[in-house]
């Protein structure tokens, strides 16, 4: 059991969507499982962690960075390891001795004390209503995307607008994140993607969507998007994964889900457990250079056999070490350790 202590005066209704994930999990849904290994207690001094409650950039933006110093300070100075959570696509580098919990980011650029969050998503396979089944390998690669990749001049506005907006409310502390530099990630799938569909020895499967999730409004197209996109994943051994306004894809973790082999272009990604996972035993890692050689190499060298079994592999990696419940309770064991 870890014994965790927090501000509770900051689970409130108002602040569900900005609070430590695991706090969510513990306060607001009461998860049994995690329960077990996880006890929120009333005072500092009884802790093994103090996890700051919320977001740290509602510290920022609200004026409280002595609020947030001063929780830091106390539970530093009682010899307590604290945990700080920072949202959002972006995330915020912190200087403290703390262990900061984000979502993405550059791994040269990122302390050995910043922890990566997968992001959480539902079993796929729960919605396809179907049981997962590895692929057979073929002569070529197939590779498939559905997804939003465009390179019209109405969307090379919009990418600097959005990136423009951005840092002007940083600029202006609406915002409280690491700078990035701009970074226009549909465009640049569709220059990836585009330099796939011309190749001879890759058969490619590409849907290609002009705004993100199709520019959905209701919840009977929600599910048809949705439904399109995991039927596609499940037909393609490979899946094409690039980064979107943060240096993470979520793509990557639904490909695992799904049990089949991510083709990440590498962009200094830190991903999660990185102590615990082989991530390249996983995935395959690609140039942005060279994507298509990398990818035909990495195909032509694999077995039959390993082929299948990364599929299998990756399937049992989310379940076990991903899926929301799983990675906390991998959490637990690391610090427990």
């Amino acid at each position: 059991m870890l014994k965790l202590y927090t501000d509770e005066q900051y689970l409130t209704p108002e602040n569900r969507s900005s609070v430590f994930p695991l706090l969510f999990d513990l306060y607001y849904t009461h998860n049994l499982k995690l329960l077990e290994k996880y006890q929120i207690v009333s005072r500092m001094e009884d802790c093994d962690i103090a996890v700051v409650p919320v977001d740290v950039a509602h510290f920022d933006i609200n004026n409280k960075m002595i609020e947030l110093n001063g929780f830091v300070d106390q539970a530093l100075a009682l010899q307590k390891k604290v945990w700080v959570y920072t949202a959002g696509d972006y995330g915020l580098s912190m200087d403290r001795l703390t262990f900061t919990f984000r979502m993405g980011g550059f791994d040269s650029k990122l302390n050995s004390n910043t922890v990566i969050l997968p992001s959480f998503i539902s079993d796929p396979y729960s919605l396809l209503q179907k049981e997962f089944k590895a692929i057979p390998k073929a002569a070529l690669p197939r590779i498939g995307f559905v997804g939003n990749a465009s390179n019209s001049l109405i969307k090379r506005v919009k990418e600097v607008f959005v990136y423009l907006r951005y840092n002007y409310k940083r600029l202006t502390k609406q915002l409280s994140t690491d700078y990035q530099a701009f970074y226009p990630s549909s465009i640049k799938r569709y220059h990836f993607l585009s330099l796939l569909l011309k190749s001879n020895k890759v058969e490619t499967d590409f849907i290609f969507r002009k705004k993100y999730r199709a520019g959905i409004k209701t919840a009977i197209e929600k599910q048809k998007t949705t439904l399109e996109f995991f039927l596609n994943m499940e037909k393609n051994p490979y899946n094409f994964c690039l980064r979107g306004a943060g240096n993470f894809s979520v793509r990557l973790y639904e490909t695992l889900a799904m049990g089949r082999i991510p083709v990440v272009v590498d962009t200094d990604m830190r991903l999660p457990l990185n102590i615990e996972i082989n991530w390249p035993a996983h995935c395959v890692f690609v140039s942005k250079d060279s994507l298509e050689e990398d990818l035909i190499s990495f195909h032509n060298t694999i077995s039959e056999q390993i082929f299948i079994l990364m599929q299998e592999n990756n399937r049992k990696l989310w379940v076990e070490y991903l899926e929301r419940e799983a990675y906390f309770s991998k959490l637990h064991s690391l610090f427990k350790n």
